[in-house]
């Protein structure tokens, strides 16, 4: 980001304290190593992972060819040694959200546990927080890219059906030694949402509230919700972006918004777009609605169709109005 922001937080933002977020350069302090390196491990593997996601190709005429020429048993096993390898990087995926959950939790847990409140863990752990924000940046992006890539679930459609017919005697079916039938359904559950990665941690964050029990769940929302108070400064503030030295820095601060939106909205009871709610939601779309359609329009998407009370009848309708 270049230079330490200057955000406010709460509901009423004129009555609200003042703090800065440095989302670029932040630095873990000794109290913060642990939980840093431990997320770090995790982080540092995401680039390769949207590079493989990016790189996806299918094998979607191999599985035509295949289909159209049952008898074809040569076709059949170029289609089927095509897809394994698709079924291994999608395996590398899913694994990958599984680890991502953990780093979310462990970073839920440190930004939420007493005698801090919310606002100052945020602004006593500037590195928490950054790599929180990375954590949201990653899966607007992985998401955004599986939502264009309908070949991921058609390959392992394809793949399930021939293991499941078990018509390929000689072929090489090792790969059920990596991919068994219980992963392959969990895997399937993942693909078949929308938005797998956004489910995930939007998952791991209602998990997080019901299992930590003893802990205010308005120490959890109140993360969220200043996050997204954050984001939608930076981005709404000229004197803020004027300081962005590249278009990455505002989505950038897009993604985090919309995660940190779509997370509160699955956790607290009464969502995000609830007139109680301390997300200033018409304030988020709007400054959404402002950016170029291109860079918005998944984004928007994830609002409509990943989030849990927006067609709640406590929604206001100018705010389902402002998403139609």
């Amino acid at each position: 980001m270049g230079n330490l922001l200057k955000v406010l937080t709460c509901t009423e933002l004129e009555q609200g304290p003042n703090f800065f977020l440095d989302f670029e350069n932040a630095q873990p302090t000794d109290c913060e190593r642990e939980v840093w390196n431990q997320v770090n491990t995790v982080l540092q593997d995401s680039e390769s992972i949207l590079s493989g996601l990016q790189a996806y190709k299918g094998a979607g005429q191999e599985i035509r060819d295949a289909i159209q020429n049952p008898n074809d048993m040569l076709l059949q096993e170029r289609a089927w040694n095509s897809v394994c390898p698709l079924v291994i990087r999608l395996k590398k995926f899913y694994g990958f959200s599984l680890r991502l959950e953990k780093a979310l939790q462990g970073l839920l847990e440190s930004l939420t546990c007493p005698p801090y409140t919310p606002t100052q863990h945020l602004e006593k752990e500037q590195a928490l927080a950054k790599q929180f924000a990375e954590i949201l940046h990653f899966t607007l992006r992985f998401d955004e890219l599986k939502m264009r890539i309908p070949a991921i679930q058609n390959d392992f459609s394809y793949y399930r059906r021939t293991i499941s017919r078990n018509r390929i005697n000689n072929m090489n079916l090792d790969i059920e030694s990596e991919v068994n039938n219980e992963m392959a359904n969990r895997m399937s559950l993942f693909y078949a949402e929308a938005t797998p990665m956004l489910k995930t941690l939007s998952t791991a964050t209602t998990n997080f509230v019901t299992e930590n029990k003893t802990l205010p769940l308005e120490n959890t929302t109140d993360v969220l919700s200043t996050m997204a108070s954050v984001c939608k400064v930076m981005l709404e503030t000229p004197d803020y972006t004027s300081r962005f030295n590249s278009e990455d820095t505002l989505l950038f601060c897009m993604r985090v918004m919309v995660g940190v939106i779509i997370l509160y909205d699955h956790v607290h009871p009464n969502g995000a777009f609830n007139k109680s709610s301390k997300i200033d939601m018409k304030g988020c779309i709007k400054v959404l609605k402002e950016q170029p359609a291109d860079n918005v329009e998944g984004l928007l998407n994830a609002l409509k169709f990943t989030t849990k009370h927006l067609n709640d009848e406590s929604t206001p309708k100018n705010i389902r109005t402002m998403l139609q």
